[in-house]
């Protein structure tokens, strides 16, 4: 089979990446160094460092090996530059704007709720105050708007108590009290304030509190930087560990991985695999790469419901139900956009024409806080589903960190179908299948042990041959692959 090599990266966006890779980076740096930071093919860093040595002033240097050393000393800034006063104020006019539309378009359910809540308001208001009008000219008390009266006051001191500066509800949901030396407060204490705008407090109670961006890179960086650990050698297992990634998935990646970072493949006389990265080893730094911690060392967590406090909940909940029941209200009294016209010029509402759907202020509002309470139930209902998720996903890797262990330590030896259930139900909290072991042993290239005592017991001859096959390779690794050479130019001399 033929391996077509990828396309070639634009250099400006290889740039960017490098840019936001190496921020921060000071002194030398390789072409190796850049693409396993940046998780890049040296083809698309190489390009990228080119482009930013010239747009960043950085320096070139040149080593007996034939190898480029990278320096940017003044970072990614353009200290020689000096912008004017009008320069300036557009680019403040300008990502004011950005940060304009930025916000509507996060806050518009927010702003949708509060709205109505506003306006509902503004009516049950003017309608309390029409009937107190009236019932102080018939001679009457203020009984007739008492219902109008206790919801407003509800809604009202709902609203001020959140939003007001000594709100309970603008400190985190846990936040502790805590002593300290800097005596804040009563009783020598202070809060700490949950500084989340309250319009994602209402996004994260309908959608769920928003993923931290993944990096789209992180399965090659974590790769680069255990090739790097591991003297340019690895094999399948390596890339299992560190990224958790089947094996039916982990073996493609390689192959590319191959024809990105100048990559080989060594089969060994029993067979096994061993992928050699020589290019990438090369490093101007003095101390060599750390190994990436082990997949089984990051546990999947299943993200909170809403990610608020109660008592936010509560409110975000009481605002949408204030909305629905005033909506049935808007209904029921034909509040349409004429009729609020004639209330308005003081008309009673009992006087008001009873024809007409009150569209804008009915059947608007109601299917909105409808569709608001249904989010997030529907997202609790499915929760469960969720959570089992997470928990197969942590019982996969704890199977691989036993799996793996063995073939490592303890080379030939068999590990029990007992074993890996033990493994699975600590990481999952219940007890796998029969058929759910035999899936995971499978994908892994495991075979039952039919020379084996009592019980079931499985092998992996692969993962052996390979572990075999890595060890004297890695012995065999020279320490000079890693050397970029003497220098014998350097630019900024």
């Amino acid at each position: 089979m033929t391996l077509k090599s990828p396309k070639l990266m634009e250099a400006r966006r290889a740039a960017g990446i490098l840019e936001s890779a190496l921020r921060g980076h000071t002194g030398d740096l390789t072409l190796a160094d850049a693409s396993a930071r940046s998780g890049l093919p040296l083809r698309d860093a190489e390009s990228g460092l080119h482009l930013l040595v010239s747009e960043y002033r950085g320096h070139l240097k040149a080593t007996t090996e034939g190898e480029l050393l990278f320096r940017f000393p003044h970072g990614f800034t353009k200290p020689w530059q000096t912008r004017t006063r009008l320069e300036r104020a557009l680019g403040a006019v300008l990502r004011g704007a950005a940060g304009v539309a930025r916000f509507l378009v996060r806050a518009w359910i927010a702003i949708v709720l509060i709205a109505y809540v506003v306006i509902f308001l503004g009516i049950l208001i003017a309608q309390m105050f029409a009937r107190s009008n009236s019932d102080s000219r018939e001679g009457g008390g203020f009984s007739g708007s008492f219902v109008g009266y206790l919801l407003f006051r509800v809604v009202f001191d709902a609203i001020f108590w959140t939003f007001h500066p000594f709100s309970p509800f603008v400190w985190t949901a846990g936040s502790s009290w805590s002593s300290s030396q800097d005596h804040r407060g009563a009783f020598g204490q202070r809060r700490r304030k949950d500084e989340t705008p309250f319009y994602e407090k209402v996004n994260r109670f309908f959608f769920g509190p928003t993923p931290a961006p993944r990096d789209p890179l992180e399965h090659e960086k974590l790769i680069l930087a255990e090739i790097r650990a591991q003297r340019g050698r690895i094999g399948l297992a390596d890339v299992m560990r560190v990224t958790g990634l089947p094996r039916d998935q982990a073996d493609p990646l390689m192959a590319r991985l191959m024809l990105d970072y100048d990559g080989t493949v060594d089969v060994s006389e029993e067979g096994g695999l061993v992928y050699r990265f020589e290019a990438i080893r090369r490093t101007a730094a003095d101390a060599w790469s750390p190994a990436p911690a082990p997949v089984w060392g990051r546990r999947e967590e299943l993200p909170p419901l809403t990610g608020n406090s109660g008592g936010v909940n509560a409110l975000i909940v009481a605002l949408n139900g204030f909305n629905l029941v005033m909506s049935l209200y808007a209904l029921g009294a034909h509040l349409t956009i004429d009729n609020l016209g004639l209330l308005a010029g003081g008309v009673p509402m009992s006087e008001l024409p009873g024809t007409g759907t009150a569209v804008a202020l009915g059947v608007v509002p109601l299917v909105f806080s409808l569709a608001l309470f249904a989010l997030p139930l529907g997202r609790a209902l499915l929760r469960p589903l969720k959570r089992r998720r997470v928990a197969r996903q942590n019982a996969r890797r704890a199977v691989l960190r036993a799996i793996l262990s063995r073939v490592g330590a303890r080379g030939r030896a068999p590990i029990t179908e007992a074993e890996l259930s033990r493994a699975w139900q600590d990481a999952a909290g219940e007890a796998p299948s029969s058929e759910e072991i035999t899936r995971e042993v499978a994908a892994l290239g495991g075979d039952v042990d039919l020379e084996a005592g009592e019980g079931i017991r499985y092998r992996f001859p692969e993962l052996e041959t390979e572990a075999k096959a890595l060890e004297a390779e890695r012995e065999a690794a020279s320490e000079e692959e890693a050397r970029p050479g003497k220098v014998i130019f350097s630019s900024d001399v």
